[in-house]
């Protein structure tokens, strides 16, 4: 039942990581910290469709 989802870059809004997220357990949207190429630094990441 897990779901595939994009991770998108908060400071430059494109779309740099693909992940799946159990959609039963997780009830939240999903955030971490990664590394965006763009931006050239680690930056908040969120979850998107």
């Amino acid at each position: 039942m897990a779901d595939q989802i994009g991770l998108q870059c908060t400071e430059c809004k494109r779309r740099n990581y693909v992940t799946t997220v159990n959609k039963k357990k997780q009830q939240k949207k999903l955030e971490k910290k990664k590394y965006c190429k763009w931006c050239k630094a680690h930056t908040l990441h969120k979850e998107t469709k």
